[in-house]
């Protein structure tokens, strides 16, 4: 037990290393020669790091037999969460100072911000209903909900895609990951559905 809460103890402080760079960047004005763009840049990167990780969890606990990647999932989910906030924010205040009407402009003319917004207002719902109290609510739903988080991956990936425009690499890399993770998640389906059936079957035969 002490090690688990020691465990979360450091993730949780790895996780705030990304914000606290950043700052300190910023405030050195150590981001270039357009800083807003580059922290909107690497906050998105980082958003879509976290939740790259988070996906990343249940495979890690299915292949090494594991209990700790379930347990730091909910941290790492909401670490996701509060990065794609930061990210926005940045856009709507330091980039656009909150000016509503070019906002929803620059959603219609950038398909890119919009396949975001997307991404981030399906966030919303996964990170209010990450607690216990919401699992025993929602029940069985609560899962169905949660699958939203591949999609929410795949316009992420997009997002970034139609951003950077030229040098694809890093899209492509995070895609592969999410095609493997996906892949994964497919299999995991596939072998309770296969195990759903023989079971079925065994009941079903004659004695």
């Amino acid at each position: 037990m002490k090690k688990i809460v020691w465990l979360k103890v450091f993730v949780f402080a790895a996780c705030l290393t990304p914000l606290l760079y950043l700052s300190w960047a910023l405030l050195q004005d150590a981001l270039g020669a357009n800083p807003i763009e580059e922290l909107t840049r690497r906050s998105g990167e980082w958003t879509l790091r976290f939740l790259m990780i988070t996906l990343c969890m249940t495979p890690v606990q299915k292949l090494f037999k594991q209990s700790w990647p379930i347990k730091l999932r909910r941290m790492l989910g909401l670490f996701t969460f509060f990065y794609a906030s930061l990210h926005l924010l940045t856009y709507v205040w330091l980039d656009q100072f909150f000016a509503w009407g070019d906002i929803l402009r620059d959603i219609i003319k950038r398909p890119f911000i919009l396949v975001g917004m997307l991404a981030f207002l399906l966030l919303v719902p996964l990170a209010i209903t990450s607690n216990q109290r919401m699992m025993r609510k929602l029940g069985r739903y609560w899962k169905r909900l949660h699958q939203l988080v591949y999609l929410i991956g795949g316009l992420g990936v997009l997002h970034f895609f139609w951003l950077v425009k030229k040098d694809l690499t890093m899209p492509t890399v995070y895609l592969l990951i999410l095609v493997v993770l996906l892949g994964f998640r497919m299999i995991l389906v596939w072998q309770r559905r296969l195990s759903y059936r023989r079971k079925s079957a065994v009941v079903q035969s004659p004695v």
